[in-house]
């Protein structure tokens, strides 16, 4: 399916981490994650591993507490929808949807942030990791060991998220660009309802 797995456990956390203006980037990254209720943008995302580099890039959507949509727009169509209690990826290539449970699916996963204000500080130690250009970053390390992420590097660009890194535990690396974010999106919870397209199969995890 793509490494639709993957795709959602690295976007999610991505998206949920941003700053402020004039403030250190761990104080920024906290106060977001506890304070904001909602997020919308662009993303482009590079995955290099020892046999190819694919890109990929589209929108999405984010409303606190558990309320996610992620539109793949290129190379090919995907969209990935949390409704809160189960997890929607539609392959519009293959016609098909899989099912699976939201709070088993994220686990404890970075992406449990989306969802969990407590998750930041509980499974992460973090510490400022200098700056490139005009990014700062934070570096982000897992406490579990079995975690499946060697670290996550989150970089913020004025009052904006600009930036994420991530080098999974099979050395592959991500890197992901943000824009036009949006911290103060009008979203609904009925936007990340969805319906399953006529003719096409449901499958569950």
């Amino acid at each position: 399916m793509k490494n639709w797995k993957k795709n959602l456990s690295v976007l999610l956390t991505a998206t949920f981490l941003s700053s402020t203006a004039h403030a250190g980037a761990i104080d920024a990254l906290k106060k977001f994650n506890q304070d904001a209720d909602g997020l919308s943008g662009n993303f482009t995302q590079t995955v290099q591993s020892k046999k190819k580099n694919q890109t990929s890039s589209g929108t999405f959507q984010i409303l606190r507490p558990g309320l996610f949509k992620w539109d793949y727009k290129s190379p090919y169509k995907q969209t990935i929808v949390g409704d809160g209690a189960n997890i929607w990826l539609y392959d519009v290539d293959l016609k098909q949807v899989t099912k699976s449970n939201q709070d088993q699916t994220i686990g404890d996963s970075p992406a449990a942030i989306l969802s969990n204000k407590s998750a930041l500080d509980a499974s992460y130690m973090l510490k400022e990791d200098g700056t490139s250009g005009d990014i700062q970053y934070v570096l982000a390390t897992p406490k579990r060991a079995n975690a499946g992420y060697q670290y996550i590097r989150i970089g913020f660009q004025g009052d904006k998220l600009a930036a994420m890194q991530l080098k999974d535990g099979f050395g592959n690396q991500t890197s992901i660009r943000f824009n036009g974010v949006n911290t103060k999106p009008n979203l609904s919870r009925g936007a990340f309802k969805f319906v399953v397209p006529k003719g096409v199969d449901v499958l569950s995890n």
